[in-house]
């Protein structure tokens, strides 16, 4: 079986975003979602109100039963929380089994409503050490910010950014733009399989908790089952798209998408 997606990542109590919502997207996109869990959340459509990180010797564990036993064709890596657990997730991508799975990093570094999910020292490590390691870096724009230093002001801005995030090492830079303002909205792709644009409407809703985790878990599911990255993720913007169009209206705050809803781009 293809499309097995290992997903290291934290819990959102609240199901709208990290491990939840990842599940949800690797299984309505016909993979198989595994899980090594970084940290619980206590969050809901309004907030981080709390958050307990597991041990990294824990999530390392969990990620080597995982592959020893079921595999992984793609490992989708999301909220690490500190410096410790990208050093012992970077181990066991750099051990014999998983050194040739293709690893996709969101590199999650705040919550929609501002709270740091990642430490300083973590910052550190995510540059130095799992930049290097990625298959395709998923940045939006404060992140992409972050990570060179350099602000993100208008869509030449935007194409410089793009390039210096592939001198962080990774082979690929998928870089969203939906933090520039506009009606429309243009994400890049760039790295060895040159440079790719992706145009998509604007759409005027305040339901989109957890877009970033389920646009790096659509990419890394249609790697998984084998498309080329271009094809990948002109149909997880296809997903992303019609998720957000069926958020079911939950909670008071930033609600959920539809990810079971969304019948987009399971095929092909």
């Amino acid at each position: 079986m293809r499309g097995r997606v290992l997903i290291v990542a934290a819990s959102d109590s609240g199901g709208g975003a990290g491990i939840q919502a990842d599940i949800k997207t690797v299984m309505a996109l016909g993979g198989y979602a595994t899980t090594a869990i970084t940290a619980l959340t206590a969050q809901n459509t309004r907030g981080v109100f709390a958050t307990h990180v597991v041990s990294a010797d824990f999530v390392a564990h969990q990620m080597r039963v995982v592959l020893e036993d079921i595999g992984a064709d793609v490992i989708k890596i999301g909220m690490m929380a500190n410096a410790d657990i990208i050093e012992a997730v970077s181990d066991i991508l750099e051990s014999p089994l998983a050194r040739d799975i293709p690893v996709v990093v969101d590199p999650v570094m705040l919550a929609k409503d501002g709270t740091p999910l990642l430490d300083h020292a973590g910052f550190d490590a995510m540059k130095r050490r799992l930049a290097l390691l990625a298959f395709l870096l998923t940045p939006n724009l404060p992140e992409a910010e972050a990570l060179t230093g350099a602000p993100v002001r208008d869509p030449e801005d935007r194409e410089h950014v793009a390039e210096m995030l592939l001198s962080l090492g990774s082979q690929n830079v998928f870089l969203t733009g939906g933090h520039l303002p506009g009606n429309g909205i243009i994400d890049v792709l760039v790295g060895e399989f040159g440079h790719h644009e992706y145009r998509h409407p604007r759409i005027d809703t305040q339901h989109t908790h957890g877009t970033g985790c389920t646009l790096a878990s659509a990419i890394a599911t249609g790697i998984a089952l084998g498309r080329p990255l271009p094809k990948a993720i002109e149909q997880a913007e296809a997903y992303l798209e019609a998720a957000i169009r069926a958020a079911p209206g939950l909670g008071r705050g930033q609600g959920p998408l539809g990810h079971g809803a969304a019948k987009v781009a399971k095929t092909g």
